[in-house]
């Protein structure tokens, strides 16, 4: 027998529906009639009514007495004690056989009066519930006359909102009831002053909101499905076998070679679907998803304003919403259930190696979610053979740079160059031969493998871009969402509606009554305004501090040259570098956070009217402000850092007396890596792992802490918690947009700058190796389950990173053709070297500077530091000498060189685009399978659909001949309707 309970405040119904063997058909509509015939008999006193333990009994014998002779008394689900007899049943009703797919909680304060009680207690119950309710009264004294009554108008206004909290509770859950949605109430909880509102649908429920979604639900249909041609086939079931250790234990062991047909779900074509067990039909992630979406739509009385649950929490009317867990995430003994099994075989690091379990994670959190992690692992395997190249990259510039030939002659000591002042006064001249380390680190990154690996980097970024579309694709096939689109209703914002209600308020009782109110561009004006200025604000802020990091470097510099401490003097230059790189990566990640709460500011002011557009305006607020902030101090070493200083005799001053900072002799680029390494290590050992991990447990720490129990009485206390308690102490779930920003900053840290720091790929490999175990082990363990969002693709995050593909192929043109040396080099070698090798390129990139032609008070005090008198010293440029027609004026050969640094911009970006977009049309979206597939199915829908038509014609048919023969004296021969419909129908409900 189907069992369908309805239960209200602790009164539990049951009735009797038909066999299992009777038409699904019927059973929907039976089970729905006889929630309206039962209806009119729940009085809001009756349901509404809070039930304390001791009275719980009490109210199961007056609804035993009441009606229904198979109803089950309350008295028999609590044992002596009055603790709950099915308390360890997991998430199920007081009865352990209905389901909780949702959980309301709010806030419990006794009201200011007492409310009316039924009539049709019995005497104990009255004498009870008086005898506390007047005990209430005198211990809570609201009004007594020695009291001040300004603090009395106080209490007595708060009581009137949580009066208006509970009348709102109150509507909201009869409009549920009214849905046919079943509820049970728990006050009596070990949180203070918590209540619980548990939800339950029933089969009549799901089908219809199954049926209003056009949930797509497997039928009993199923067909083969063929991965491509024999050798393809072959192929992939030789790598399925080779890599199956790598594939987590969770489902079946080798690939399924057939699939259900799905189709939208309809309570009329029940008998399409395998409904053998009703029970796992709709899944817990499905069923909360529908009590969720009739939550949504729920409305209040009070016209021109929503009631629906978003506006209900964000008034303070219930303090939070969650479905539960499927259970504890250790093993009882019995089946483990998916919560336990992701755990074990995704949320454990000693399980690091393996594939994630994307079917599973999208059964128990839905497609958004499944999404991101399925997004996250194609990322970090097409990080592999980049992180591979970089390596090479990498060890060839080791292995080369005793080969360098510009490294050797500046390390060479006979060479006797001496390079101008670093800086006014304090700094002296100092010797080129002193650069030799600097000039040796910067060759492992700045040799011409680096230009084969931004060439490599552009055509990874388009492969990844392409791999994960046809990923995605399959994906969509697999999950039933190819006809997935955006018809769906999205609805609106509780903010949004609020705002609408206070416009109608406003006009004018002569505006038109049929005109929908909105809010138009006017409105948003003021927000739209604050947020330009805001943004603009914050932008400016970004670039005050990079500035103020660079007035540090030049400052701390002068202050180490003029050092008594032979230590702070023999390293000025790298311990500039770290420090200053280590100032950028704190105030990055401060204002990471600050920028976060500032764009979610801002775009609450704006008032989005859906979900999506609040979430898009968020992101692109929030990346805006998190990319200029990331990589301003990046962008500055690149392109600006020793252009904007001038020459010997005439240098750029800021600010007064700061001259701005020169590169060192072989360039900025390992100026350029070391603020790379530093930001990209830092903003991911600190702000994506140490927070995502101490934090948790500094929460946990600090609860302890202010708990009075010890951790034994504190893990006995947590075995007596019921599901939805030891939920209610898990995290909110704040939505996957925090991870994609990670992600998304990460692979501008990888792509935009790369031909500078060929092992970012490597880094972001690891770092993402833990980062998926660690948000697997935060979503099962610290956070609430979330409500299963379909999605067919990421959204706006697919649109950033092909932007940011696009730009890094731009971004590491102009690196290697203006930050590193790879351009000088190669027109000295070609234009002016004497054997066509680059001996001698150092002395031609340096320009020649006479000592006397410093302006007054820039010369250096000490002048003789080197131990002989320097009349010309050397820097970087390509300058014309003293003695020349138009002295220290820019030579020819600056022109040529950086006339072929443009051309090489302009050739690389179109050739590097053009290769890409090659690649691009190259690959299909699609893969020709998935194509082939989805094209069966649908032919297969179509063939389905047809033999239901010629099925539904058959039955018509026989009758009409029936007819015919029975009648023959009727002049037409149309047979009788009200005969042929019951038997046509009776035929389709099988």
């Amino acid at each position: 027998m189907e069992q369908q309970d309805e239960r209200t405040g602790g009164l539990s119904y049951h009735d009797s529906s038909p066999d299992l063997g009777s038409p699904p058909i019927s059973s929907c509509e039976r089970g729905e009639s006889l929630h309206r015939e039962e209806d009119p008999i729940m009085r809001r006193s009756e349901i509404y009514l809070p039930v304390p333990g001791e009275d719980k009994n009490l109210d199961g014998d007056f609804r035993e007495k009441e009606g229904n002779n198979e109803s089950m008394p309350m008295k028999t689900l609590y044992a002596r004690d009055g603790s709950l007899l099915h308390a360890q049943l997991g998430p199920y009703f007081s009865d352990g056989q209905r389901r909780v797919d949702y959980v309301l909680t709010y806030s419990i304060q006794k009201p200011s009066g007492v409310r009316r009680q039924s009539s049709k207690f019995d005497d104990s119950t009255l004498f009870q519930r008086l005898r506390r309710s007047m005990s209430t009264r005198n211990s809570r004294a609201p009004l007594q006359p020695k009291e001040d009554p300004e603090i009395a108008a106080t209490d007595q206004q708060a009581n009137f909102h949580e009066d208006d909290k509970r009348f709102k509770r109150e509507e909201f859950e009869q409009n549920l009831l009214d849905m046919g949605l079943e509820l049970e109430k728990d006050e009596r909880t070990k949180i203070p002053g918590l209540g619980f509102l548990k939800i339950h649908a029933p089969w009549t429920v799901l089908c219809r909101e199954a049926e209003m979604m056009k949930l797509k639900m497997p039928t009993t249909k199923v067909y083969e499905v063929k991965q491509g041609t024999n050798i393809v086939e072959k192929i992939r079931l030789f790598i399925h076998k080779v890599t199956d250790p790598l594939h987590p234990k969770v489902g079946p062991t080798r690939l399924e070679d057939v699939k259900s047909l799905s189709l939208p779900f309809s309570r009329e074509k029940q008998h399409l679907f395998d409904l053998s067990d009703r029970d796992l039909f709709f899944d817990s992630k499905t069923r909360s998803s529908i009590v969720y979406e009739v939550l949504k739509r729920i409305r209040w009385t009070r016209p021109n304003y929503s009631m629906g649950i978003t506006s209900l929490l964000a008034n303070g009317v219930y303090t939070s919403a969650f479905p539960l867990h499927d259970g504890d995430v250790e093993g009882d003994g019995e089946k483990p259930n998916d919560r336990q099994l992701l755990f074990e075989e995704w949320a454990s690091y000693s399980v690091f190696y393996k594939y994630q379990p994307i079917g599973l994670i999208r059964k128990y959190f839905g497609e958004k979610v499944g999404l991101y992690f399925a997004w996250l692992g194609v990322y970090t395997q097409m990080l592999i053979p980049a992180a591979i190249v970089g390596v090479i990259v990498f060890l060839y510039g080791c292995a080369t740079v005793d080969d360098n030939i510009p490294s050797m002659e500046i390390c060479d000591p006979r060479n006797n160059i001496t390079m101008c002042p670093l800086c006014d006064q304090v700094c002296s001249y100092w010797k080129l031969v002193t650069a030799c380390g600097t000039a040796r680190a910067s060759h492992l990154f700045d040799n011409p493998a680096t230009v084969f690996f931004s060439v490599f980097m552009a055509l990874w970024a388009v492969l990844f871009m392409e791999h994960w579309k046809r990923r995605q694709m399959r994906l969509n096939y697999i999950w039933d969402l190819t006809d997935y689109g955006m018809e769906e209703e999205d609805h609106n914002r509780a903010e949004y509606e609020l705002q609408v209600a206070e416009k109608t308020m406003r006009q004018d009782q002569g505006a038109p009554k049929d005109e929908k109110v909105k809010l138009t561009c006017t409105d948003r004006m003021p927000a739209y305004l604050t947020t330009v200025v805001m943004m603009g604000f914050m932008i400016s802020v970004t670039f005050a501090i990079a500035f103020g990091v660079i007035l540090y470097r030049i400052s701390i510099k002068a202050a180490l040259h003029i050092s008594s401490y032979p230590a702070a003097r023999s390293n000025i230059r790298a311990t500039v570098k770290t420090t200053a790189a280590i100032i950028n990566l704190i105030v990055i990640i401060i204002l990471d956070e600050i920028y976060a709460y500032i764009a979610r500011w801002l775009t609450i002011l704006e008032v989005p009217k859906t979900d999506k557009s609040f979430e898009e305006r968020l992101i692109f607020k929030t990346f805006i402000l998190k990319f200029v902030n990331a990589f301003t101090p990046i962008v500055y070493l690149a392109f600006f850092r020793g252009r904007l200083v001038g020459r010997p005799g005439k240098y750029l001053y800021v600010v007064g007396t700061y001259r701005m900072e020169e590169c060192a002799h072989a360039g900025c680029l390992m100026e350029l890596c070391i603020q790379l390494c530093i930001t990209m290590l830092g903003k991911q050992l600190i702000q994506n792992n140490l927070f995502e991990i101490g934090i948790p447990k500094l929460k946990k720490l600090l609860r302890k802490r202010k708990s009075e129990l010890t951790s034994k009485q504190e893990e006995e206390l947590n075995k007596t918690l019921k599901r939805y308690e030891k939920d209610h102490f898990l995290g909110p779930f704040v939505g996957i947009n925090p991870e994609y920003m990670e992600m998304i900053i990460q692979f501008g840290m990888v792509t935009l700058f790369v031909a500078s720091f060929p092992l970012a790929p490597l880094f972001a490999l690891l770092n993402n190796i833990i980062e998926i175990r660690l948000d697997a082990k935060k979503f099962v363990m610290e956070l609430r389950r979330p409500i299963a969002a379909k999605a067919k693709d990421i959204g706006i995050w697919y649109n950033l990173l092909r932007g940011l593909s696009k730009v890094a192929v731009i971004v590491n043109a102009f690196v290697i053709a203006f930050t590193s040396d790879f351009v000088p080099r190669l027109v000295y070698q070609y234009m002016y070297s004497p054997d066509g090798s680059l001996h001698g390129f150092v002395n031609h990139s340096l320009s020649y500077f006479e000592v006397k032609d410093f302006e007054p008070g820039t010369a250096p005090i000490q002048p003789h530091h080197l131990g002989y008198t320097v009349d010309v010293c050397r820097y970087k440029d390509y300058r014309e000498p003293a003695g020349s027609i138009t002295p220290y004026a820019l030579s020819k050969e600056f022109w040529a060189i950086l006339a072929v640094r443009l051309a090489f911009v302009i050739i690389f970006q179109n050739l590097v685009m053009l290769m890409s977009d090659f690649v691009d049309w190259l690959i299909p979206d699609i893969p020709k399978d998935i194509s082939l597939q989805i094209h069966r199915e649908k032919l297969l829908m179509l063939d389905h659909f047809m033999k239901e038509e010629q099925g539904k014609k058959l039955p018509v048919r026989d009758n009409y001949n029936h007819d015919n023969y029975t009648s023959p004296s009727l002049d037409n021969g149309s047979p009788s309707q009200p005969r042929s419909r019951p038997k046509f129908q009776a035929k389709a409900g099988w």
